[in-house]
């Protein structure tokens, strides 16, 4: 649990002694990162506060079927500071866990900012986890407020597994009964140093990671986008789920920074998109290469959509070269980026880079990122919006060594201008259509069906996805190969969330193994591209 007494400050040199999560962050990049002034002692809810009421008219949409909404910042401070007091009565102060799992929504936004001005610590979850998923972040992080919808889609309130949960609200049943009469004034003190945000995120591991990120990374992650994003960029639209790291940035923090309206969608649908941006003058900024060619390949896409997406932004996925070339094709600014949610802004390629730097790497080191190549290739980093580790500390031990570095498990390649370009992963993960799926827990699922004697879960190319995932079997004796759908409905009923299903089926005698037994899954990854060309 991360809690109010487990937050030390960083001024003071290394940190080394706080909680068992806590990695090491040597005193002279401390030091560093605050004359620099990337680290500050602003916290969340200062930096809320004050973007709030710099710009209080600035329009606030949810574009939806089923819960539209449409504002101003000044009218969702006012539920998030009524919030923010009503939560305050309940005991809900800096250092408490609020976990909220809610679509693309007003109450969402008001949920993270009510967290930010108390300095409480806010954990926010994809719409689309699961029982399974869930019931892992609720064990892992304790939260003292839980809030979620009634019903979203194959998503509904499960009062089993919340009712240890101190204090739960509802949007669509009892979500306004948290709210006090009197708005919560100013913000609660916190150590900018300590941790402000957990976001979860599948990896190599059997269940969702839990990245603990500070007041002071999000702080400069949040400048650093600001920074990077083009003047004209006009009114993006946010459809990237706010339980993603990304999605909650672009939405709740970035355009409190700089006062642009924020406009969310809570389902992806190409042609609402397409609508929005021919009627309603929004603008698409980009995101996984699959929302941007399910926008170019829709029926109802025009030439006349090309205003509204100058600037077209590629990561959280493989990106393939075949849609950085149509888009340069289009006349558009397209440009890749690399990052996790561990370490968000690695690289990337300002719009004016030289055309062949933005199609074809994934950018240079941004600012205060440090990066080199491991003897293998693996690529490490450092810099002042790293997180501060896992809420797993054997995961924090495995990936982030004593200098601060940390191990990507990505490959990658520098050219002589020191671009990157990822080659390919070490680490067991693929990557979704910006979503990360952990290759072990499909598999430990996989093998709990009777024909399945082995599985090798691998990232498979997807034209549309960037990535899907790709099951290899190693049938029991006597046992007949599943069809895609058995393995479906087997997924479905141990409660596997819908994106991780494998989506191709491949049957294997044996596996290609190294010298100590283990499975060469870069051998079965290589057979997927070559069969795709």
């Amino acid at each position: 649990m991360v809690g109010q007494a487990q937050t030390p400050s960083t001024t003071a040199g290394s940190v080394q002694d706080g909680p068992a999560w806590l990695r090491t962050i040597p005193a002279d990049l401390v030091k560093r990162y605050e004359a620099e002034g990337w680290w500050t002692r602003e916290t969340l809810g200062d930096l809320v506060a004050r973007g709030l009421a710099a710009a209080p008219d600035a329009g606030f949409h949810v574009h939806s079927a089923v819960r539209p909404w449409s504002g101003t910042f000044a009218d969702v401070e006012l539920v998030a500071r009524r919030l923010a007091a009503g939560l305050a009565e309940r005991g809900v102060g800096p250092g408490d866990t609020v976990v909220f799992q809610l679509p693309n929504w007003m109450e969402a936004a008001a949920v993270f900012w009510a967290s930010a001005l108390l300095g409480a610590v806010v954990v926010p979850v994809v719409h689309f986890y699961g029982r399974k998923e869930l019931g892992h972040i609720l064990a892992a992080t304790e939260p003292k407020v839980f809030v979620g919808p009634e019903r979203f889609g194959r998503l509904e309130h499960q009062p089993d597994l919340v009712a240890d949960v101190p204090v739960v609200g509802v949007v669509g049943r009892d979500f306004d009964a948290l709210l006090a009469a009197e708005p919560m004034p100013g913000t609660l003190a916190a150590d900018p140093a300590g941790a402000a945000l957990i976001a979860f995120t599948s990896g190599t591991t059997r269940d969702p990671k839990g990245v603990v990120h500070s007041h002071q990374t999000l702080g400069f992650e949040s400048r650093q986008l600001v920074r990077r994003y083009p003047s004209d960029r006009g009114d993006w639209i946010t459809a990237a789920p706010v339980g993603h790291f990304i999605g909650m940035l672009t939405a709740f923090l970035v355009p409190v920074l700089d006062g642009a309206p924020v406009n969310l969608v809570d389902a992806w649908d190409p042609a609402r998109m397409l609508r929005l941006m021919a009627d309603d003058g929004l603008t698409f900024g980009g995101g996984s290469p699959y929302y941007v060619s399910s926008l170019l390949d829709h029926p109802d896409w025009r030439p006349e959509h090309l205003p509204k997406m100058k600037y077209v932004g590629l990561g959280g996925a493989a990106v393939p070269v075949g849609v950085t070339r149509r888009l340069a094709g289009l006349g558009l600014t397209a440009h890749r980026s690399y990052g996790s949610t561990e370490h968000p802004s690695v690289t990337g390629s300002l719009p004016a880079a030289p055309e062949d730097k933005r199609l074809y790497t994934d950018g240079e080191p941004l600012l205060g990122v440090e990066l080199r190549l491991a003897e293998d290739g693996e690529i490490l980093t450092r810099g002042p919006d790293l997180c501060l580790g896992y809420t797993d500390p054997d995961l924090t031990a495995s990936v982030f060594d004593d200098e601060g570095w940390y191990h990507t498990g990505d490959i990658g390649k520098l050219d002589e201008d020191g671009y990157l370009t990822i080659a390919d992963r070490k680490s067991d993960v693929i990557i979704r259509g910006g979503e990360n799926i952990s290759a072990l827990e499909v598999e430990e699922a996989l093998l709990g069906m009777p024909a399945v004697a082995e599985a090798a879960v691998v990232a498979a190319p997807d034209k549309r996805l960037g990535e899907h995932a790709a099951a290899f079997l190693a049938l029991g004796s006597g046992h007949a190969m599943p069809t895609l759908e058995d393995v479906r409905a087997h997924l479905e009923h141990v409660g596997l969330a819908l994106q991780k299903w494998p989506e191709e089926l491949h049957q294997v005698d044996e596996f290609p193994r190294n010298a100590s037994g283990k499975v060469q899954k870069f051998l079965l990854r290589r057979k997927l591209r070559a069969a795709c060309g």
